[in-house]
C-alpha cells in the first residue's frame, strides 16, 4: 500500500511543534470518501487553533491533524455513497481537519463536485474564505444605495468579500496598503491607504455618498472608532470578532452541514461565471508547508496561500519558491536563469 504524508502537532505551539508524518491510506466508512488530495488551502485561523488562541471556542485533541480546505480527486467511497465515483474531482472541507495531508478521509456531505473549468489551486483554497465573506455579505444586505468600506481588502477573506459587495451592487471602498491598490482595482474596489488622514481620504472618495456599511478585517477592532467617524449604524458594521465567530463556525462545521454546502456550490458557481477573480497569492509545494505557513503569518499576502500535495519538483526550482515567491499571479517574478 502507497504511504502518503499529513501535518500533525501533539501540543499547543508555533512552527516548531508542526510535524509531517506517514500516513496510511484511510478506508472510508459508511456514507464516507477518501479523497486524495490535490491542493489545500491555508488559512489565519488554522494557526491561531494551532497556537492554542482559540481553545477557549474550539476543542483540540492531541494529536491534531491540520487543515480544513482541500480540493482533489475520489479515492474510494464508502456503502451508501451512490452519486460519486473514484476519479470525480471534488472540493470540501475536512471537519475534525486533517486536509494538509496525502489523503483525507470525510463524510460524504462535506465535498461537492468540482466545477469543471476551476483549478485545483482555486478549488483547494475556496470553502473557509469563501464561506466566511459570503456569511458577512449576506447579513449585511447590500444594495445599489450601499458605500461600503472594507479594511484588509486584498487579504484572502477581504478580497472575496469586495467582489461580493460589488455584485451585490454596492460601491467597494477598500483599505489596504499601496502595493495592493493597483489588484483592488482590477476587481472593481475603490482603494485608500491605510494610516493618519484615511478618514478624510475616505470621505474623498465616496464622493459625498454615505458610508452605510462597514467589514473590520483586522484583529484587535482598531477600525471601530473609525466606522463610527464615519457614520455607520452599529447593526451594519461587521467586526474582527464576528469575522472570527464565522470562521470559526465553518472551520467545525459537520459533514451535513447544508448551509455549508450551499454555499461553496454558490461560490463555485461564481467563481466559474467570473462574478467572484480567486487570488492565489503563493503555492508551495507540500513539503515546504512550514514555509507556506511563515509567509501567511506575516499578514501581507495578497489573497490565498495553498500548497500542492503533488507538484512536479526537479529541484531547480527550490530557491526561487524559498526566496521569490509570488504575492499575485498578476506580479511579473523573475524566474530562475535558464542553465
Amino acid at each position: 500500500m502507497r504511504t502518503g504524508s499529513a501535518v500533525q502537532y501533539d501540543r499547543y505551539g508555533g512552527f516548531d511543534v508542526v510535524e509531517v508524518v506517514d500516513q496510511q491510506r484511510p478506508e472510508p466508512g459508511p456514507g464516507e470518501v477518501v479523497v486524495e488530495v490535490s491542493v489545500a488551502g491555508l488559512n489565519h485561523i488554522e494557526r491561531f487553533l494551532r497556537e492554542g488562541r482559540l481553545r477557549e471556542f474550539v476543542d483540540v485533541e492531541f494529536p491534531a491533524r491540520q487543515g480544513v480546505d482541500f480540493a482533489g480527486v475520489v479515492a474510494s467511497t464508502g456503502s451508501g455513497v451512490r452519486d460519486l465515483h473514484v476519479g470525480d474531482e471534488v472540493m470540501g472541507h475536512a471537519p475534525h481537519g486533517g486536509s494538509h495531508a496525502t489523503w483525507v478521509v470525510v463524510p460524504r456531505g462535506a465535498v461537492v463536485k468540482k466545477p469543471s473549468g476551476m483549478t485545483f489551486e482555486v478549488a483547494g483554497s475556496l470553502y473557509l474564505a469563501g464561506c466566511t465573506a459570503l456569511s458577512v455579505v449576506r447579513s449585511l444586505k447590500l444594495g445599489p444605495d450601499d458605500t461600503v468600506v472594507v479594511s484588509a481588502a486584498a487579504g484572502g477573506v477581504g478580497h472575496i468579500e469586495c467582489q461580493l459587495a460589488r455584485d451585490a451592487g454596492a460601491t467597494v471602498i477598500g483599505l489596504g496598503s499601496p502595493r495592493n491598490h493597483d489588484a483592488l482595482r482590477q476587481i472593481g474596489v475603490l482603494p485608500v491607504a491605510y494610516g493618519d488622514g484615511e478618514e478624510d481620504r475616505i470621505a474623498e472618495i465616496a464622493a459625498g455618498r454615505p458610508i452605510t456599511a462597514f467589514i473590520d478585517n483586522r484583529e484587535h477592532g482598531e477600525n471601530v472608532a473609525l466606522a463610527k467617524r464615519l457614520g455607520v449604524d452599529d447593526r451594519r458594521f461587521v467586526s474582527s470578532e464576528d469575522r472570527r465567530d464565522l470562521e470559526i463556525r465553518f472551520l467545525r462545521a459537520p459533514g451535513d452541514d447544508v448551509e455549508a454546502c450551499e454555499m461553496l456550490e454558490t461560490l463555485g458557481d461564481l467563481v466559474q461565471r467570473h462574478k467572484v477573480q480567486f487570488i492565489i497569492s503563493g503555492y508551495y509545494p507540500f513539503e515546504y508547508i512550514v514555509d507556506a505557513y511563515e509567509d501567511l503569518a506575516e499578514m501581507h499576502s495578497r489573497g490565498k496561500v495553498v500548497v500542492g500535495m503533488q507538484p512536479v519538483e526537479t529541484g531547480s526550482r527550490l530557491h526561487w519558491y524559498k526566496s521569490e515567491k509570488s504575492r499575485d499571479l498578476r506580479d511579473p517574478v523573475p524566474r530562475p536563469e535558464a542553465r
